[in-house]
C-alpha cells in the first residue's frame, strides 16, 4: 500500500513538470506570428505630397552684409595734434559741418609770412610800374634811350611775376590753415571715432567714419551659374537679422568682374528705407530669376541623407526609396519647390518631410482623400 502511494506521488510530480515546461512554448508559439506581422503606418493627408507639373518662380539664394551706399572717412589733411573732436558714434552730422580742429600754429605763422611777402612784392611792383611809366614819358621827349625803356619793362614784368608768386604762396598757406579744420563731407551719422583729442595725427590719418543710412544696400555674392540670369531691376526678397518681416529689394547694380578666388560676382540690392537698418547687419535674400515650368516637389520632401537625393515614394501600399535628379529651385504659392528631372514620374505620391525617415518596404495606409 505504501509503495503504491509513492508511485502515485511520483507520477503526479512528473505530470506537473511536463505541463509547466509546455506552457511557455505554447505562449511563444502563439505570440510569434503577432511579433513577426508587419506594422502598417497610417498616414494623414498632410503626410503625402504628389509630384505635379507647375510654373514656379525661380530664384537665386544670396547672403551678405548691409552697406551704406554713401560713406566716407574724415581724414587729417595736415599733420598736427588733434585739438578737438565734437562728435561721437551715432550722432548726426550735416554736410560741411566742422566737427574737429587740428593744432597747426606753424600754418598760421606761414600765412603771416606769406602775407608780408605778398605786401613787399606788391610794393616792388608799384615802384616798377611807376618807373616804367616815367621812362615811357621820358623816351618820348628824347631824354632816355629805348634800351633804358626796355630795361624798365623787364623790371616791371619781373616785379609782377614775383607778386603773383607771393599771392600763390599766400593762397597755399591759407589752404594749409583751412585744412586744420575737420569737415564732414556728407550728411549722415558717425559710425566710428578713430582718434581722440591730444593724439598726434599724420597726414591722411583717419579720424571719423560717416555713413548715410538713407540709402542701404545688400552686397551679396552670386554664383556664376545664377548671375547670368540676374538682371538689373529684378525684384528680390531680403530677410535682415533682427527684422521679423522680409523687405522687398531690387537689383541696383551688378559687378562687371568676378572674384579671383571664389569666382562669384557681387550683386548690389537696394533696400527701402527702414529705421532699423544698420551697416554691417547680416541679411539673406532671394533674387527673382523668372518663371519656369517643370515637374516639381516640395523641397523639404527630398531625402538628403545619402549622396544622391531621393524621394520616399508610395507604390502598391509600400514605401520605396527612389533616387531622383534635381534641377532648379523655386517657389510655388509661397512653398519652396525643386525641379525633378528624372527618377519619379508625374502623379507619383511621396512622403512629406513631416513623416520623418521611414524604411523602404514599410506598409502604409493612405487616407481616403489621398487614395487613388
Amino acid at each position: 500500500m505504501l509503495l503504491a502511494l509513492i508511485v502515485l506521488a511520483l507520477g503526479l510530480v512528473a505530470l506537473w513538470r511536463a505541463r509547466s515546461t509546455s506552457s511557455p512554448a505554447t505562449a511563444a508559439t502563439r505570440a510569434a506570428p503577432t511579433a513577426s506581422a508587419p506594422a502598417t503606418l497610417d498616414l494623414e493627408a498632410a503626410d503625402v505630397v504628389t509630384l505635379r507639373r507647375a510654373t514656379f518662380t525661380q530664384y537665386a539664394a544670396v547672403s551678405g552684409s548691409l552697406k551704406a551706399r554713401q560713406s566716407a572717412f574724415v581724414k587729417a589733411r595736415v599733420a598736427g595734434d588733434l585739438l578737438s573732436l565734437s562728435v561721437r558714434e551715432g550722432e548726426a552730422v550735416r554736410a560741411g559741418q566742422v566737427i574737429g580742429q587740428i593744432d597747426v600754429r606753424d600754418a598760421e605763422l606761414r600765412v603771416r609770412q606769406a602775407e608780408q611777402q605778398a605786401l613787399a612784392a606788391q610794393a616792388q611792383l608799384a615802384v616798377a610800374e611807376r618807373t616804367l611809366a616815367n621812362n615811357q614819358a621820358l623816351v618820348g621827349q628824347g631824354f632816355i634811350s629805348a634800351t633804358a625803356l626796355d630795361t624798365a619793362k623787364l623790371s616791371a614784368d619781373s616785379a609782377r611775376a614775383t607778386w603773383q608768386a607771393t599771392q600763390a604762396a599766400l593762397d597755399l598757406a591759407r589752404k594749409g590753415q583751412a585744412d586744420a579744420s575737420l569737415v564732414a563731407p556728407l550728411a549722415g551719422r558717425v559710425a566710428q571715432r578713430l582718434a581722440q583729442p591730444g593724439e598726434r595725427l599724420a597726414v591722411d590719418a583717419k579720424v571719423v567714419e560717416i555713413v548715410d543710412l538713407s540709402q542701404i544696400e545688400l552686397e551679396a555674392a552670386v554664383s556664376a551659374q545664377d548671375v547670368v540670369k540676374v538682371r538689373e531691376g529684378a525684384r528680390a526678397r531680403v530677410t535682415v537679422d533682427g527684422l521679423a518681416e522680409p523687405l522687398t529689394a531690387q537689383v541696383a547694380r551688378i559687378n562687371p568682374s568676378a572674384s579671383s578666388t571664389s569666382r562669384t560676382v557681387n550683386v548690389y540690392l537696394s533696400l527701402p528705407s527702414h529705421p532699423a537698418l544698420r551697416q554691417g547687419l547680416f541679411a539673406q535674400g532671394q533674387i527673382d530669376l523668372g518663371q519656369h515650368e517643370a515637374l516639381v516637389v516640395p523641397s523639404d520632401a527630398l531625402r538628403l541623407d545619402q549622396p544622391q537625393p531621393a524621394l520616399l515614394v508610395i507604390e502598391a501600399g509600400q514605401v520605396q526609396r527612389r533616387p531622383v535628379r534635381v534641377g532648379l529651385s523655386g517657389e510655388v504659392e509661397g512653398v519652396a519647390v525643386s525641379e525633378v528631372l528624372d527618377g519619379v514620374p508625374a502623379g507619383a505620391q511621396a512622403l512629406a518631410a513631416r513623416v520623418g525617415l521611414v524604411r523602404a518596404g514599410t506598409t502604409v495606409r493612405l487616407p481616403a482623400s489621398a487614395a487613388r
